[in-house]
């Protein structure tokens, strides 16, 4: 393997870069800072002790998982199984007991639209406790 195809010496633009900023964000919160704002006032009210940072980090690791194993499997039960073993190798991001709230919260945002209407706090603690009997079983 050649040193280049490590990429440690890519240099990019700050044009470049800024332009992929973009492009993450669209692709993390596409119905803009209202979604944002929306989404972490939601985690907040399940885990209101946690950093902003922190949840937001989690929950867009398990965005990026959710949606690979979306296109992996046939059905959202079977994401959502493979999602849980792919997460344990994420530990120092997502805490396995976070992990169900931050796989309810990826769900609803999955649905949500411009709109950015999200399930209330206790319809995400219910869709919680269905996914947490998903990892027991």
């Amino acid at each position: 393997m050649a040193l280049g195809e490590f990429n440690l010496f890519q240099v990019k633009s700050k044009a470049q870069k800024e332009k992929e900023a973009a492009e993450y964000e669209t692709w993390a919160f596409p119905h803009g800072e209202k979604q944002k704002e929306i989404l972490t006032s939601r985690l907040k009210e399940l885990k209101p002790k946690e950093s902003q940072q922190v949840m937001v980090i989690a929950f867009l690791t398990v965005k990026e998982l959710y949606e690979a194993a979306v296109k992996d499997t046939e059905s959202e039960e079977d994401a959502i199984k493979s999602l849980i073993v792919k997460a344990k190798r994420y530990k120092q991001i997502i805490r396995p007991k976070d992990l169900s709230m931050y796989i309810a919260a990826t769900i609803a945002d999955a649905g949500v639209d411009e709109n950015c209407e999200y399930p209330s706090a206790e319809v995400l603690r219910e869709r919680i406790e269905e996914i947490e009997k998903l990892r027991q079983g």
